[in-house]
């Protein structure tokens, strides 16, 4: 194999994967969407159960929406780093 095709087979390479960090991105931030639905769904469902306690369950909604987002946030870097 001359080193012309070598070289013409490795650019074709890197052009098929330059894209896939995008979709890789795409496919983490479906994990913390989900979480981030579970987390509200739950936090609205207690409140309708205990109207009272919405200032406790909305200071924890709002930890557990941090904790989530945080993930989303490292796989965004994660996609920059590698």
């Amino acid at each position: 194999m001359s080193t012309l095709s070598y070289l013409a087979q490795e650019a074709a390479a890197e052009q098929t994967f330059k894209g896939l960090g995008a979709v890789g991105y795409g496919l983490a931030a479906i994990g913390p969407g989900i979480g981030v639905g579970i987390v509200v769904g739950k936090a609205i469902e207690g409140i309708a159960r205990q109207p009272e306690l919405q200032g406790q369950i909305r200071t924890t909604m709002f930890l557990g929406i941090a904790f989530t987002e945080a993930l989303a946030l490292i796989g965004l870097v994660a996609g920059f780093i590698f």
